[in-house]
């Protein structure tokens, strides 16, 4: 049984076998997405649960360990982590590799609306949670600093414009802001005037709270028509807060600013971040220095299976005209561009698989003196890599330095079969047989030897 049989009878059919698979090679190979090492999804799931004024100690005992014991329930659970610090609390699920994402989001849901009477009653918002990879580093971080504008503004300005416009940006799958510069309204409560007004902090609390609502008003019902009444009690600036009555001493109202200093400015004053950028010069703002500035930190992840390089070139490609889009004294400069090193380690290892092939054909030319026999190596090595992309795209793998890697150590492999085919066929030829039945006998005698030489092969490298 010769398997080289029906490819030598049939020489137009294998040319056109062989186009085929170039074809299917160069199409795969054009959406093959590009990477510094392969994709691989941890079922991973993160939540988090914010409680402003909270320590470490209260966010543990009242959201942390209740969270832990419903998701402790859950099946397919591998690992769970959380880490609670003041007023923030994150919980970190990872599940085992045959758990499906979808289905372990489900049962995070399920757990949280499970626990939710364990919680405080008084949370700003429920338990929110992301899908995350542990593996995922941003592709891009930009900074975004202003001259005159307070960094509570900046944010404010990034979340709502910038950061949604990249999230439109094909293969962007997350867009994270760092630099803890939330705009929020701070009351620093003046403990001398509130003992001299004979008022308590838990006065002041409540007061606050209830000032604050935002619940239903009711409606009015007449006979054609039926409005429901709109009204939003929420106090959103200091000068609003200023005005609020807190209690009523001697018949005279006493407001929150005679017994607090209400200003607006961040959510947590104790988070912070700083950039380094270019052209620097000494800012109200910044380090003092001049070599780093206070700024906003926008992190960009892909999602999985985007090409890293075409989401980076589509965004430097939006960055005019978002920069464009931002008040004149906004600036935003990319801080790290992940490509860089990706562009130049995959343009290193391709550029060692081009100079493999060259280096074979020359070697086989300089050993066998046939220039029919180099031809036919030197066509069977680019064949073989280019409908191995299209058999990679199909599989859902990428190109990076493993999978490159592979393809350059399988050069060797095609080589070696392609070598040992031409050598055998060429003995026939010598010994007499003519050029068809050359090519059978020794593909015949040869062809069993060489599938089970590269399944050996394959065998020593699967681990």
């Amino acid at each position: 049984m010769n398997p080289s049989r029906p490819f030598i009878e049939r020489p137009v059919a294998t040319g056109l076998l062989m186009l085929a698979i170039v074809l299917a090679g160069l199409v795969g190979l054009r959406f093959l997405p590009l990477a510094a090492l392969p994709q691989v999804d941890y079922p991973t799931i993160q939540v988090q649960t914010l409680y402003p004024g909270a320590s470490p100690e209260v966010m543990s005992r009242t959201v942390s360990a209740p969270l832990e014991r419903q998701f402790g329930q859950m099946a397919g659970l591998n690992r769970m982590s959380s880490t609670s610090a003041a007023g923030v609390s994150l919980v970190t699920l990872q599940f085992d590799l045959d758990q499906t994402l979808d289905v372990a989001e489900q049962q995070v849901q399920a757990a949280i609306n499970a626990g939710g009477s364990f919680l405080p009653t008084d949370l700003p918002a429920p338990p929110v949670y992301a899908k995350v990879n542990p593996a995922d580093a941003p592709i891009m971080t930009l900074a975004v600093t202003a001259d005159t504008l307070p960094l509570t503004e900046v944010q404010n300005i990034v979340n709502t414009r910038l950061a949604q416009k990249i999230s439109q940006v094909s293969g962007v799958g997350l867009v994270t802001l760092a630099g803890g510069q939330r705009p929020a309204v701070r009351i620093q409560a003046n403990t001398q005037a509130l003992a001299s007004a004979g008022i308590g902090l838990d006065t002041l609390r409540n007061a606050i709270a209830a000032a604050n609502a935002n619940g239903a008003k009711g409606s009015f019902d007449g006979p054609q028509r039926a409005y429901t009444i709109n009204a939003n009690d929420a106090l959103l600036t200091a000068a609003d807060y200023k005005k609020l009555i807190v209690a009523w001493k001697n018949n005279a109202p006493v407001r929150l600013s005679d017994v607090a200093r209400v200003v607006d400015g961040a959510e947590n004053a104790q988070l912070g971040a700083w950039a380094g950028l270019k052209d620097d010069q000494p800012q109200a703002n910044g380090a003092g220095d001049g070599s780093l500035r206070q700024s906003i930190i926008v992190n960009v992840q892909r999602q999985p299976g985007a090409n890293v390089i075409s989401t980076v070139d589509a965004i430097r490609a939006r960055l005019p005209e978002l920069q464009a889009a931002m008040p004149a004294n906004v600036r935003v400069e990319v801080l790290s561009d992940r490509t860089s090193g990706i562009r130049a380690s995959v343009e290193h290892v391709q550029m060692e698989l081009v100079l493999a092939v060259v280096l074979v054909v020359l070697v086989i030319f300089l050993f066998l003196h046939s220039l029919r026999a180099t031809i036919i190596a030197s066509i069977a090595v680019p064949i073989s890599l280019i409908g191995t992309a299209g058999v990679m795209y199909l599989l859902g793998y990428s190109l990076n330095n493993l999978s490159l890697m592979a393809m350059t150590i399988a050069t060797g492999f095609v080589v070696d079969d392609a070598i040992v085919m031409i050598e055998n066929i060429a003995r026939k030829l010598e010994e007499g047989e003519p050029p068809f039945k050359a090519a059978l006998d020794g593909a015949s005698q040869i062809g069993f030897t060489i599938i089970s030489l590269t399944v050996s092969l394959i065998a020593v490298l699967i681990p």
